[in-house]
């Protein structure tokens, strides 16, 4: 894993996030509904809750703004309900992309998905044709300028507390879990004081595809910049070395 934690790139999302904090809340609003709709209101029995509330805060949301989008999940029986639906494709020179998202509407997700693809040159694929390029699994990254703890002691703790993988990158600590074992790992983590720059369960790829041709640059750029812009986008995933 060494050399591919992209803290960079997160830095750089988060900055993005920053000045387009509307599309980052929303994301986040969906996924706070779909765990209390699954798990309930309460996020003491409720893990999947807990961890979008830590994926919040993170983000700089407003306590009253996560307690109101737990409120409306719990309270409004007739709330739209989001289906989690994953698109799968390639962008130029054959990077293979992933899509996750939230919708009320599928047909106008999947239009605008593969609009994206293809405006960027790329194609959406059939369910399967990428993901076997990638491994599911709960990843947390640790800004060094953030953490105080010694390394030594800091994996000592997420391997404790069930991680499978610890590396230390130039800037930044990831650890790896299983994505069953992310919620106990991650929580492990926040009890010990430690700030967690990014946590969440996401796809890392087995491989990478680096480009060259300056077109590529700009048409993949193109595809994740629209897929970005969407607001029924939760996540998109790729093996593209930037």
């Amino acid at each position: 894993m060494s050399g591919h934690s992209k803290f960079a790139n997160i830095k750089h999302k988060k900055e993005k996030n920053d000045a387009a904090k509307g599309k980052i809340f929303t994301v986040i609003g969906r996924e706070i509904a779909v765990a209390v709709k699954e798990g309930g209101p309460d996020p003491a029995n409720n893990s999947k809750l807990r961890d979008v509330i830590a994926k919040a805060k993170a983000n700089n949301m407003p306590n009253d703004t996560i307690d109101r989008g737990i409120k409306k999940a719990a309270g409004d029986a007739n709330s739209v309900n989001y289906e989690v639906i994953t698109y799968e494709g390639y962008g130029p020179s054959g990077v293979a992309i992933i899509v996750d998202a939230l919708t009320d509407n599928k047909n106008r997700t999947a239009a605008n998905v593969r609009s994206a693809f293809t405006k960027g040159g790329g194609n959406v694929g059939t369910p399967g044709c990428v993901s076997y390029m990638f491994d599911k699994k709960g990843q947390i990254i640790i800004d060094k300028e953030e953490c105080e703890m010694d390394p030594d002691e800091l994996m000592m703790v997420a391997l404790d507390a069930g991680a499978e993988d610890f590396s230390e990158e130039e800037d930044s600590y990831e650890v790896l879990t299983d994505p069953d074992d992310f919620s106990k790992v991650r929580e492990a983590l926040e009890a010990a004081g430690i700030p967690m720059a990014e946590a969440d369960v996401t796809m890392i790829p087995q491989t990478w595809v680096e480009l060259t041709e300056e077109d590529d640059i700009k048409k993949i750029n193109r595809i994740l910049d629209l897929l970005d812009e969407d607001d029924d986008v939760q996540a998109t995933y790729h093996n593209w070395d930037e």
